[in-house]
C-alpha cells in the first residue's frame, strides 16, 4: 500500500491516460451521454482527470486501495476489445457503484465514515410505519360507520328462480290495472306530447329511475276540415264512408270517426271511374279481371285480409288501376263485433317518417315534402256501403251461413271519389324508461305499447296496453326497493305515432340503430292486447315460440282452462316491426282475440276502427283478461331478462325455414338441393343445441365467456335469415310464415301485366 502511494506524485502520462480512462468510464456507467466519447469533449475529460488527481491527493485517501484499478489495467491491455463490460448502463438507478454494493462477492475496503444522512433512516422508516399505521385505523372506522349508516342491499335471489317471477307477477292485480287505465283515459284527448308527459311522471312515481321523453318532428297526413265522400253517378246518391247519405245532420252526428275514416298518405283529388270488384286482390285475382277487363284507371273494390294491404296495393298500382275502396267482408268478421256499418283508418305508410325515409328526423336531417305514398286514390269504408255499391238486398243475407259480398259481373258502376287530406309537421313522443340490469347491462329487453296520437280514430285501445305495462313497471318496482334487479337491462316503451305507420318507434330505432342492432335481445309487444274476449291469440318469432308456449301454463292453477299451447308465428301488428324487420330481432306477443285466425282473417288488424271507453268495459268488465295478459307478458319478459343462457330454441328456426320450403316450393325436383341445405340446418341445429346449449345451462359446467359467447350467437340466429328485400308490407325475415308465398312470387309482379289479352 506505501509503494503505491509514494507513486501517486510522480505518476506516468500512461497511468495518467489509464485514470482518464477509467474516470470517463464510471462516468459513463453512472448515466452520462456515450456521446462524452467525441473529440470536441477532450477538453472536458481533462477536466475530470484534474478532478480525480486531486480527490487521489486529499486526506484519507491513504484507506484506498488502487488494487483493483491496477489489475484492471493490466488485465485488459491485451485485449482492448474486452473492456466493454464497465461502460455498458448501469441496472442500478444509484449507478455501478451501488450495483457492486448489491452483489455478494464484492468486499468493500472503503473504511470512510458513513454519512450522516443515514442515521435518520431509522427514524424516517419509524415515522413512514406510524403514518402508515394511523391512516390504516381510520379507514377502518370511515368504513364501519359508513357501512352502518348505508347497509349494502341484499343479494340478488337466483335469476332462474320461478319463486322470484311470482313474487313480482302475485302483484300485479285487475283493480290495479282498471284503475291504471281510468287514469290514462282522463287526459286521452290531449295532446300527443302532453299525454306523453303524464305517462313519464306516472311511470317515475312508481320508481322507474331513468325515464326520459324523445320527440320527433314528423310528416303526417290528417283528415282535411270535411269528410271524403264516395258517390254513386248511376243514382246519384252521395255517401259517406260508414255508408249514411251525405246531409248536414249525419255530418255532424259522428263528426270525428267520419273524418278519420280515410287512408294516411293516399293521393288527394278526384276521381270517376268504373267500379271493379277484385276480391281480395290476390295474384289469382288480378290475373282473372284482367282477362275480361283494362283497369287503366278503374277503381277497384278490394277486401283486408289474406295478404298485407300494402303489398295488394303495390300489385294495383302496378297494373294501373287509379282508386281502391277498402272494406272487410262481414263473413270474415266475428258474429259478436259489430263493425259493419263502420269505417275506419289505414296507414299507407311503410314506417316511419316519410320525409326522412331510412334515417331519423333529427335536427339537420335532410327532408322530403311527400304529400302521398302511393298515386291511387285510397278510402275505406264500411261493409253497409260496400253492400250499396253493390246492390245487395237486405233479405239476401241467409242466416245459417254467411255468403260473401261479390259485384254481380253483369252490373258497371261508376262513382266518383273525392278524397282531401292535409299533410304538415306535428311532433309525436317516446317514453322511454330504463331498469339496468346487473350481470349484462349491455343487453337489452324491450317491452313496447303505444299511446294516443293526435285523436285518431284508434280511440281509447292505447290506453289498454299503456294500463298493462304500467301495471308490469308498478309490480317490478316493489321488488326493486327491495334489492332485487334483473341481469339483463329492461327498457319500457311508450310508442307515439303508430297509428300513422309506426312513426315512434321508427324513429327511434333509426336514431340509436348501432346500438341497437348489437345490444337488444328480444321485443315484446303490447299491442291492442284485448281485441275480444274469447281467445287468446300468442305471436311469436321461431326461436320463441317454445318459450311462450311454456309461458301459457304458468296460470293453471288458478284457471279451471289452462289456455292452449299452440302459438302461430304470422306476422305481428304494430311497433315490433322496425325490430324484426331491419334488426333482426326475435319478438312476440298476447293478446285476447274473437277472431279465428284463418287465411281469410289475417291482416284484418291493419283495419283501425274507431274504439271509445266503453267498448274495453264491455270486452273486459272485470280486467281479468288484462290481468292474464299482464302475467303472461311479465313472464316472458322476466325469463328473457333473467335466465343466464337466452331461452331461445335453435331448432324451431330451423324446422320453420324446412317447413316453410316444403309448402312454397312443393315437390319440384330443381328444389330437391335446397330442401337438403334445409335439413342440414335442422341436423346442425340438433347438434347444436345438444352440445353447446346442454352444457351451458348445467351450473356445474357453466363457463361465464362460454355463456357470453353461447348468448351472442342466440341473438343473431334470427339475424342471418333476413332477406335483403321484401314485397311491401311483409317481413323480411324468411322464418315467418305467410298464408301466401309472397317472396316466390314476387318476381312475378313484373311479368304479371304482360299477361294481358
Amino acid at each position: 500500500m506505501g509503494e503505491n502511494e509514494s507513486s501517486l506524485p510522480n505518476t506516468s502520462p500512461q497511468d495518467k491516460k489509464m485514470a482518464y480512462h477509467k474516470v470517463n468510464a464510471d462516468q459513463r456507467a453512472q448515466g452520462h451521454s456515450p456521446y462524452l466519447d467525441n473529440d470536441d469533449l477532450q477538453a472536458t475529460a481533462l477536466e475530470l482527470e484534474w478532478d480525480m488527481e486531486k480527490e487521489l491527493e486529499e486526506p484519507g485517501f491513504d484507506h484506498f486501495r488502487l488494487d483493483g484499478a491496477v489489475q484492471h489495467h493490466l488485465g485488459n491491455s491485451q485485449s482492448p476489445d474486452l473492456d466493454l463490460e464497465p461502460i455498458q448502463p448501469s441496472a442500478s438507478p444509484k449507478g455501478r457503484f451501488q450495483r457492486l454494493q448489491e452483489d455478494p462477492d464484492y468486499i468493500s475496503h472503503y473504511t470512510r465514515q458513513a454519512p450522516k444522512n443515514n442515521r435518520c433512516n431509522f427514524f424516517q422508516i419509524l415515522k413512514v410505519f406510524c403514518t402508515a399505521l394511523i391512516v390504516f385505523i381510520f379507514g377502518i372506522v370511515i368504513g364501519y360507520y359508513s357501512g352502518k349508516k348505508c347497509p349494502s342491499p341484499p343479494a340478488s335471489p337466483e335469476p332462474n328462480n320461478p319463486h322470484t317471477y311470482l313474487e313480482i307477477l302475485k302483484e300485479i292485480k285487475a283493480e290495479n290495472i282498471q284503475q291504471i287505465y281510468r287514469d290514462l283515459l282522463q287526459f286521452s284527448r290531449e295532446d300527443d306530447v302532453d299525454t306523453a308527459m303524464k305517462i313519464l311522471v306516472q311511470w317515475t312515481s312508481y320508481g322507474l329511475e331513468d325515464v326520459q321523453l324523445v320527440n320527433y318532428s314528423v310528416l303526417l297526413d290528417l283528415p282535411g276540415s270535411s269528410s271524403n265522400t264516395i258517390t254513386l253517378k248511376n243514382s246519384g246518391e252521395c255517401f259517406y264512408p260508414d255508408g249514411q247519405q251525405c246531409n248536414r245532420g249525419t255530418k255532424t252526428l259522428h263528426s270525428q270517426d267520419l273524418l278519420n275514416s280515410y287512408a294516411a298518405y293516399s293521393a288527394k283529388g278526384t276521381l270517376e271511374a268504373e267500379l271493379v270488384d277484385i276480391q281480395y286482390g290476390t295474384i289469382e285475382d288480378l290475373i282473372r279481371i284482367q282477362a275480361i277487363t283494362n283497369v287503366t284507371k278503374k277503381i277497384a273494390l278490394l277486401k283486408l285480409g289474406q295478404s298485407p294491404l300494402l303489398y295488394k296495393l303495390s300489385l294495383l298500382e302496378d297494373a294501373g288501376f287509379g282508386g281502391v275502396l277498402l272494406y272487410v267482408d262481414p263473413c270474415d268478421l266475428p258474429k259478436t263485433t259489430d263493425l259493419a256499418d263502420k269505417a275506419f283508418m289505414v296507414s299507407l305508410n311503410s314506417g316511419g317518417d316519410p320525409s326522412t325515409p331510412g334515417y331519423a328526423s333529427i335536427d339537420g336531417s335532410y327532408r322530403q315534402h311527400r304529400l302521398n305514398l302511393t298515386t291511387l286514390l285510397v278510402q275505406p269504408i264500411s261493409a253497409v256501403l260496400a253492400k250499396k255499391l253493390i246492390s245487395v238486398p237486405e233479405n239476401s243475407v241467409r242466416k245459417d251461413r254467411c255468403v260473401p259480398l261479390q259485384l254481380p259481373s253483369t252490373e258497371k258502376k261508376i262513382i266518383s271519389l273525392n278524397i282531401q287530406s292535409v299533410t304538415t309537421y306535428r311532433t309525436i313522443s317516446n317514453v322511454i324508461g330504463y331498469l339496468k340490469g346487473t350481470v349484462f347491462p349491455d343487453r337489452y329487453v324491450l317491452i313496447g305499447s303505444h299511446h294516443s296520437s293526435l285523436n285518431t280514430s284508434s280511440g281509447q285501445e292505447w290506453a289498454s296496453s299503456t294500463a298493462i305495462i304500467t301495471a308490469f313497471i308498478q309490480a317490478l318496482m316493489l321488488k326493486v326497493k327491495r334489492g332485487w334487479r334483473p341481469d339483463r337491462t329492461i327498457v319500457f316503451c311508450s310508442w307515439g305515432g303508430t297509428s300513422f305507420g309506426n312513426i315512434g318507434s321508427y324513429e327511434w330505432a333509426e336514431d340509436l340503430k348501432r346500438v341497437l342492432q348489437r345490444n337488444v335481445v328480444a321485443y315484446v309487444s303490447l299491442h291492442n292486447p284485448v281485441r275480444g274476449n274469447s281467445t287468446l291469440h300468442p305471436i311469436a318469432s321461431p326461436s320463441l315460440q317454445q318459450l311462450t308456449a311454456e309461458s301459457q301454463s304458468f296460470n293453471c292453477v288458478e284457471k279451471t282452462k289452462c289456455p292452449g299451447s299452440n302459438v302461430s308465428s304470422v306476422q305481428i301488428q304494430g311497433d315490433s316491426d322496425y325490430f324484426i324487420n331491419h334488426l333482426g330481432v326475435p319478438a312476440m306477443q298476447f293478446s285476447y282475440e274473437d277472431i279465428n285466425k284463418s287465411e281469410n282473417s289475417s291482416f284484418l288488424s291493419e283495419a283501425l276502427f274507431p274504439v271509445h271507453a266503453t267498448k274495453t268495459e264491455e270486452l273486459d268488465p272485470s280486467f281479468k283478461l288484462h290481468e292474464t295478459i299482464a302475467k303472461l307478458t311479465g313472464q316472458v319478459t322476466l325469463q328473457i331478462a333473467n335466465e343466464p343462457v337466452l331461452p331461445f330454441n335453435a331448432l324451431d328456426i330451423a324446422l320453420e325455414v324446412q317447413n316453410s320450403l316444403k309448402v312454397f316450393i312443393g315437390d319440384k325436383v330443381d328444389a330437391s338441393q335446397l330442401l337438403a341445405v334445409a335439413s342440414q340446418l335442422r341436423d346442425t341445429a340438433e347438434l347444436f343445441q345438444s352440445d353447446e346449449m346442454r352444457p351451458a345451462n348445467d351450473p356445474k359446467e357453466r363457463a361465464p365467456i362460454r355463456v357470453r359467447m353461447l348468448n351472442d350467437v342466440l341473438q343473431s340466429l334470427e339475424k342471418s335469415f333476413l332477406v335483403q328485400q321484401a314485397p311491401p308490407g311483409l317481413y323480411r325475415c324468411i322464418t315467418k310464415r305467410r298464408e301466401r308465398p309472397a317472396v316466390l312470387l314476387f318476381p312475378l309482379q313484373s311479368s304479371l301485366w304482360k299477361t294481358k289479352p
